[in-house]
């Protein structure tokens, strides 16, 4: 029994990375996009284009920390 729930136990920890994974880049797509089309125009929104491409990975973060309680190591 305990086999059967360390494999549902992994599967859960890889669900949560492999979405928030998918859903970061997702955004980082768009938003780097548009960073890089503002940044043609005018090469001083470099700044707010760089922290606006960052703030996604926070989903990656999350994702990481309900995969550790997943696992039991939280």
């Amino acid at each position: 029994m305990a086999l059967e729930t360390a494999g549902v136990e992994a599967l859960a920890a890889a669900l949560a990375i492999g979405i928030s994974a998918v859903a970061t880049a997702w955004a980082q797509k768009d938003i780097g996009s548009a960073a890089v089309g503002a940044m043609a125009e005018d090469e001083s929104l470099f700044g707010k284009g760089l922290i606006l491409t960052v703030i996604p990975e926070t989903m990656i973060i999350f994702g990481l920390v309900v995969a550790l309680f997943a696992l039991g190591i939280i």
